[in-house]
């Protein structure tokens, strides 16, 4: 499946990984903030989140990151790259 189709049909939950400041500077709607350097120690609350999960930040390179060490500790994700893209597909949304 595709993360477009994910988003839409809002199966998942969408962390964005990006800074609190960033993330207060705008953000997509229903995403949870949890930044990048805080992933390795809340593994068990983003293992008890509605996966799969759908990673955003900036430009995609911290959500690649996050997508990375969250895959090896078998959690379901994928990178949306940007927030920006994630919230022009949430936009979209079917309610």
């Amino acid at each position: 499946m595709k993360i477009e189709q994910i988003i839409k049909e809002n199966q998942g939950t969408i962390v964005d990984v990006r800074s609190y400041a960033e993330f207060m500077g705008g953000n997509v709607v229903g995403s949870i903030n949890i930044a990048l350097n805080e992933i390795p120690e809340r593994i068990e609350e983003l293992k008890n989140l509605k996966a799969p999960l759908i990673l955003c930040c900036a430009s995609g390179n911290r959500s690649g990151q996050a997508q990375h060490f969250l895959s090896q500790h078998g959690i379901e994700c994928y990178n949306g790259g940007s927030w920006l893209d994630v919230n022009y597909y949430k936009s979209q949304a079917t309610k």
